[in-house]
């Protein structure tokens, strides 16, 4: 429960989750709601329901983040709705696996498109009106792993979420003090959809296996983060990377090392 004198309080705020109905961005959108802020959502197409808890429930409106004109609009809806906006949660974005030597032209630029123009198109949206707000705002882009080292099968989507960290640098220097801007560089996920990527619960779990951690990250992991980087507790982070991976990935050269030694692994 929050409290009038408690940091991690959003009432009164409200917050704009781009995909934010399902997977990572559905558990942002709950997080923010149950920390009592209002909560507009965005997609190409309504979730099956909308992110909800308790009575309070996030509103929707239709937005391709790849289209400029409908990132203003949805920040335009939010203004309109709620009278301002406080915080922006870039989560959208995506790609399917692929090989870099034979994708399309057309592929390749949606995927930029999806994961690097249109947060900076929303990041622009928001700005506007943030920048007329005495209390300014804040900006949370959800980044990945595949951003800060090699991403075979997703080069184009890596290589998006690398200048999604670069643009986050300088639109937090661009934009201060009035706007804090920071990324969430996360790791793997378990979502309603790992099992697409990870096979069955034993694939899930033998990936699982790899993290330090001992598990993929739940979305609340990702949404708990994002509240506390929205939040007056993390005033003075801004052009930050949070790297969020459970301890990152073991070391290619001691999985290949020999597995019958009975030290430790060290990491």
């Amino acid at each position: 429960m929050t409290s009038a004198t408690d940091p991690l309080d959003m009432g009164g705020r409200v917050v704009l989750v781009t995909g934010g109905g399902k997977g990572i961005g559905r558990g942002i959108s709950e997080r923010f709601l149950a920390a009592g802020a209002d909560v507009v959502v965005c997609s190409r197409q309504a979730p099956d329901t909308l992110p909800s808890v308790g009575e309070r429930g996030a509103v929707f409106t239709p937005a391709d983040v790849r289209d400029p004109d409908t990132a203003f609009a949805a920040v335009a809806f939010a203004e309109e709705r709620f009278g301002r906006l406080d915080v922006l949660v870039n989560n959208a974005g995506g790609a399917p696996q692929t090989d870099a030597a034979t994708a399309s032209p057309r592929f390749s630029r949606a995927i930029i498109e999806l994961n690097l123009l249109g947060p900076l198109y929303f990041a622009q949206a928001a700005h506007r009106l943030m920048h007329r707000q005495e209390t300014g705002g804040v900006i949370v882009n959800i980044s990945s792993v595949s951003g800060v080292r090699p991403s075979p099968g997703t080069a184009a989507y890596g290589a998006a979420k690398a200048g999604m960290n670069s643009l986050t640098r300088s639109l937090a220097v661009e934009w201060a003090p009035k706007i804090r801007l920071n990324s969430v560089v996360v790791g793997l996920v378990r979502t309603e959809q790992a099992h697409l990527h990870y096979g069955d619960e034993a694939g899930v779990q033998r990936v699982a296996d790899t993290i330090p951690l001992g598990r993929m990250a739940d979305p609340s992991d990702v949404a708990d983060v994002c509240l506390f980087l929205a939040s007056p507790m993390s005033r003075y982070v801004s052009g930050a990377e949070l790297l969020m991976h459970g301890g990152g990935e073991m070391p290619a050269f001691l999985r290949a090392a020999d597995s019958g030694t009975d030290h430790a692994p060290v990491n």
